[in-house]
């Protein structure tokens, strides 16, 4: 039975570190079965941080070399969660 994986990226400074975050959701995008951004919004302006939840599938060494590489940029925080066997 293939684990089922989930990343939850922590971003700060949005603004800053979007596009690096983006490239490498495009770079892994095959990987990429569920996406879902969180952040605060309200009638006149952005959150500056927020979170995005990730569903993968595919070789497991891919996905969580995602999460390596999103954890490397200063800003973001990976919290992973692995289950089956």
């Amino acid at each position: 039975m293939p684990k089922h994986i989930i990343l939850g990226v922590h971003v700060t400074e949005r603004m800053k570190n979007a596009l690096e975050v983006q490239r490498l959701f495009t770079e892994h995008g095959c990987n990429i079965k569920t996406r879902l951004g969180l952040h605060e919004v309200n009638g006149t302006a952005c959150a500056p941080g927020g979170v995005v939840l990730l569903e993968l599938v595919g070789e497991e060494k891919a996905c969580l070399a995602l999460g390596d590489k999103l954890g490397a940029i200063p800003g973001v925080e990976v919290q992973k969660m692995v289950f089956g066997h």
